[in-house]
């Protein structure tokens, strides 16, 4: 018999194409995943990976037996989301991803109200810029800015964040010309990006980039630049005006996703209402 560990290294392995994309993943040293792919190979009698000096690939029978092990894997998962939604009790660890500002700005402050109305529930909020997965359990819950497309998630709108143009009055007032800040290249095809080039005029004026909206925002506060920022992030900052805008202003929506198999449980219910109420002081309807 092989090890079942070694199976599911090698199945992440499979779906994220490199060692250390998997060891990232799996929360292990690359050495490890490589050491659990050899001893799966061993165990199975086939040759699942071709080694090439900078990267691996499968073979035939490893593509396979990926297939099989994803397929494992899925039924893992659903018993795990199983048990989860048949507990009555709301007690236990819900995870929950949301982009960083936001989680920080209109939710952890209120996480004192969960706990005095839920003592035994434990959240874990972590704050993501990524799609985390909920089919593989990466989080319980997620808050995004675009409405998930996974036909097996209930999705449902929560409102829109509104961003404005800040900086502060004596970055406008300066004789040169106007600089700005902005998102990093990982976030280059997001709305806020097309919308800052709209209004700066083209990149060229970006004079600071940061993939964090709180350091964007301090660096606005500095007086280096004119950053996009939610109107809950930048608005409650005195050293900050809101510029004028050109044309249509910026709005994403929120949306809240959970797989369909936790709908009901009763903690994940418990919460998406405490969540409802958190964003409900922040975003517009």
């Amino acid at each position: 018999m092989f090890d079942w560990e070694d199976l599911r290294h090698f199945t992440v392995f499979a779906q994220e194409k490199s060692l250390s994309a998997a060891a990232r993943q799996l929360k292990v040293d690359h050495a490890t995943v490589a050491r659990r792919l050899a001893a799966l190979e061993a165990a199975l009698g086939l040759k699942l990976v071709e080694r090439r000096p900078r990267a691996y690939f499968l073979t035939p029978d490893g593509e396979r037996i990926a297939e099989l092990g994803q397929r494992m894997e899925q039924e893992s998962l659903a018993v795990q989301r199983t048990a989860f939604a048949g507990q009555a009790t709301i007690a236990g660890e819900v995870a929950v991803s949301a982009p960083p500002a936001l989680a920080a700005a209109l939710i952890a402050p209120r996480l004192g109200e969960l706990r005095s109305h839920y003592p035994d529930l434990r959240l874990r909020l972590d704050g993501d810029t990524r799609n985390v997965s909920l089919m593989r359990r990466e989080a319980d819950i997620a808050i995004r800015l675009s409405r998930p497309a996974d036909p097996e998630l209930v999705v449902r709108q929560l409102g829109a964040v509104a961003f404005s143009l800040y900086a502060t009055p004596a970055c406008l007032q300066g004789d040169g010309g106007r600089t700005y800040i902005a998102y990093d290249a990982s976030m280059d095809e997001t709305p806020q990006y097309t919308w800052l080039l709209e209004q700066a005029g083209g990149a060229a004026s970006v004079v600071l980039r940061s993939n964090d909206l709180a350091i964007q925002a301090a660096a606005a506060a500095a007086g280096v630049g004119i950053a996009v920022l939610p109107d809950f992030l930048g608005g409650q900052d005195p050293r900050l005006v809101r510029v004028p805008h050109r044309g249509a202003g910026l709005k994403r929506e929120i949306w809240v996703a959970v797989h369909s198999d936790l709908r009901h449980a009763p903690r994940i219910q418990a919460v998406m209402a405490f969540l409802a109420g958190c964003l409900e002081q922040g975003v517009a309807a």
